[in-house]
């Protein structure tokens, strides 16, 4: 049984392969001015190989797709499977399909970091536009820390629903905190909010490239414990009894998580529930093996970014809807779903 369905999940994996090159050329083509695939590609092809580029396609074309578009759909696709390996992740170690990195208060967190970054104004020496990504990382790594020490305190037994509530509760002081710095700080009141509610407009390669290196590292990071997520979905007890360091999988899980969502919200801004989404849709369809969940997580919420993103730029043309807005819509009714459906 264990031969046949892994076969059958190598088989999904192979085909989810085309299902990303298909969402990335639409969420490219898609737009103002709509341009088609295979002009995209010529496009590609030329600014990669200097290759002539197809007949008929313009120089606003090329600036459109090469410096707008392009970027855009790409730091999309990272910072949403960012996200949803971090969810994968969170959800394994507390064993609980509610817990994410948003729920936790993790991205509250970074958010609250990176808001006083903006609002100060103030660079890190050395590092340029690594500013962003390493605050965000310090403050959801500090988040985390916070959060776990005081559920700790709370509940010495550091239940699943204890974390859970903790992190809500800390969520909603620095969400508190990052309103009432908005609000001090009248003059960058716009560009904070809009950052807060999640948007990849006007991002272009140099936040692409800001935030590609914490994304590999989180990600090849966490793939090397996904042996040690399988035995830990037995419970720690089992773990310690065949040998596993429950408590050095965990700092290190937890490191790499908050290295994923610290980046990705310090790139984009709050962006909630596709953490939470993408992970349950992919035990669905591939089982609890992680060596499947973890990169299926990376490309079910890469994609579900990449379309949310589509649709918060053109349901309302010219004008745009926060990405972390469609994301509510959908992932609201969902946590609303699963959290019944576990009452029951």
């Amino acid at each position: 049984m264990n031969i046949s369905r892994d076969k059958k999940n190598k088989t999904l994996m192979i085909l989810s392969m085309p299902l990303v090159f298909i969402t990335i050329c639409i969420g490219t083509s898609i737009g103002s001015s709509n341009i088609s695939i295979m002009d995209i590609i010529s496009i590609i092809v030329h600014k990669l190989f200097n290759i002539n580029l197809l007949e008929g396609i313009e120089a606003k074309d090329v600036s459109i797709i090469w410096s707008i578009r392009l970027p855009r759909v790409l730091l999309a696709f990272s910072v949403g499977g960012a996200l949803a390996a971090s969810g994968a992740v969170v959800q394994s170690i507390l064993k609980n399909p509610l817990a994410s990195p948003y729920t936790l208060g993790v991205s509250s967190g970074a958010s609250l970091g990176v808001g006083l970054l903006v609002v100060s104004g103030v660079a890190i020496p050395f590092i340029g536009n690594f500013s962003m990504p390493v605050v965000g990382f310090l403050c959801s790594l500090a988040t985390m820390i916070i959060v776990l020490l005081f559920a700790s305190k709370v509940d010495k037994k550091l239940s699943n629903n204890t974390i859970i509530l903790t992190g809500m509760v800390f969520s909603l002081f620095f969400n508190a905190a990052l309103t009432t710095l908005t609000a001090l700080f009248t003059k960058k009141m716009e560009s904070v909010t809009l950052w807060q509610m999640g948007s990849f407009s006007m991002r272009g390669w140099s936040y692409l490239r800001a935030g590609l290196p914490f994304f590999l590292i989180g990600i090849i990071g966490i793939m090397l414990f996904v042996k040690e997520m399988d035995v830990l979905t037995f419970g720690e007890d089992q773990a310690k009894a065949i040998g596993v360091e429950t408590e050095k999988v965990k700092r290190y899980l937890f490191l790499f998580v908050a290295i994923l969502t610290g980046a990705a919200v310090a790139i984009s801004g709050t962006i909630g529930f596709v953490d939470l989404i993408a992970p349950h849709l992919v035990r669905k369809v591939f089982g609890s093996k992680h060596s499947y969940v973890i990169p299926m997580s990376v490309v079910f919420g890469g994609c579900l970014m990449v379309i949310t993103d589509l649709i918060s730029r053109t349901i309302i043309v010219p004008s745009e809807l926060p990405v972390g807005a469609v994301t509510a819509m959908i992932g609201a009714p969902f946590f609303a779903y699963l959290y019944f459906k576990k009452s029951k």
